[in-house]
């Protein structure tokens, strides 16, 4: 069977489907890799070194899609890659189902199998394949540090001849996989930390790790599966009050609180931050689903009543070697588990399968989330405990 990885053409993306570790892993499981010229240039992985992991390099994408069995790709595929994929071929990769309903119909029409990755579900047997959690607990990290670069003092506590410098303050709203990641780092860099998140289950997780957990007398929000669910605008402004003085007190504020399908709710207002010291960093991981925070300009950095702004999107872009080995490392995991006798066969009943497939038989299967049956209640381990998170 040939596998297929074209170079990805969504601007600021950076990310390659696989690298050449996971090439050699295909090849030795017996499948032909072709991979595009310049595929991995993003991510500092050379033409060369896929040659050498066993790829058959092509030059043009309509090259890569010819004949290719099962595709890997990052972003969802435009209307021109879509022409280009073979009838009966299976897509691997982000769709964002919830949104891109044109999308599915054309790969419908395409006749083109078509596992939306977005939609794994989160049990125990497919933690390894989970590509939202490896990407999230990047940018968990990659939030801190840049936050870090930006702010106008260290972080540590340090102590010299001229007097004591305090720690840092760090607030994270949302504990899940990006939230618990940005934890872990502020407190390595020595940051004093604290976090809030709706869902109590996640309280001792959040202590664990060396943070405070604020405990905030209101009603839990934990839904199916282990998500943050969508509560209504009553409940979000009274979670606002009781956030404030802890935002007007932070040095950094890490907000990773995402809702899938919806829009990210807003936990810092602009009052909030304007009530901050100049100086301050907020690092917006939702940015690119309408942002946790009111002033947040989603692609950009600004700078708001003396505080910096940061709502960059899709984070795990900004360390595209790592985000391409995990990312790349959770697909071979999802393809390894339905290999039968060198053959990649999907089982339909399976419930990766059937969670995750949105097209089947020249059909649009998806179901959008309220018309689709709960989700397994399963959860693995602490980095699957939390709500999608970009």
């Amino acid at each position: 069977m040939k596998v297929a990885i074209p170079a990805e053409i969504t601007p600021g993306e950076t990310r390659v489907a696989a690298v050449p570790e996971t090439v050699a892993k295909l090849r030795g499981a017996g499948f032909e890799v072709v991979v595009q010229k310049g595929a991995g240039e993003s991510a500092h992985f050379s033409d060369d070194d896929y040659v050498k992991a066993g790829a058959v390099l092509v030059g043009s994408a309509s090259d890569v899609y010819a004949g290719a069995d099962v595709v890997f790709k990052v972003q969802p595929p435009t209307t021109e890659e879509v022409a280009l994929i073979d009838q009966k071929a299976v897509l691997v990769g982000y769709v964002y189902a919830y949104k891109n309903q044109a999308l599915m119909e054309a790969l419908a029409k395409r006749g083109v199998t078509t596992i939306a990755l977005e939609l794994l579900p989160r049990i125990s047997r497919a933690q390894s394949m989970d590509t939202l959690s490896s990407q999230a607990s990047l940018a968990g990290y990659k939030a801190v540090v840049l936050a870090a670069s930006k702010l106008d003092r260290i972080i540590p506590m340090q102590m010299t001849a001229a007097g004591t410098l305090p720690p840092a303050k760090v607030f994270i709203l949302g504990a899940g996989v990006a939230g618990l990641q940005a934890i872990a780092t502020a407190k390595r860099l020595g940051a004093v930390v604290e976090a809030f998140d709706v869902r109590p289950a996640v309280k001792e997780e959040v202590q664990s790790l060396g943070a405070k957990f604020l405990d905030i007398p209101i009603e839990s929000a934990e839904g199916q599966g282990g998500y943050a669910k969508e509560q209504g605008e009553e409940y979000l402004k009274r979670q606002r009050e009781l956030l404030g003085d802890r935002v007007e007190a932070a040095d950094i504020v890490i907000t990773t609180a995402a809702i899938p399908g919806r829009k990210a709710p807003l936990l810092v207002t602009k009052e909030m931050v304007q009530r901050m010291r100049n100086g301050a960093v907020i690092v917006d991981l939702a940015a690119d689903t309408g942002g946790n925070c009111e002033v947040t300009v989603a692609g950009t950095e600004t700078d708001f009543a003396g505080v910096t702004v940061v709502g960059i999107r899709d984070m795990p872009t900004t360390v595209p070697r790592h985000a391409s080995l995990t990312y790349s490392k959770n697909l071979l995991n999802l393809v390894s588990t339905y290999v039968k006798d060198g053959v990649f066969a999907l089982d339909f009943e399976d419930e990766i399968i059937k969670g995750t497939c949105v097209v089947r038989d020249s059909k649009v299967v998806y179901q959008p989330p309220q018309a689709r049956p709960a989700p397994s209640t399963e959860v693995a381990s602490s980095t699957n405990l939390g709500e999608k998170e970009n």
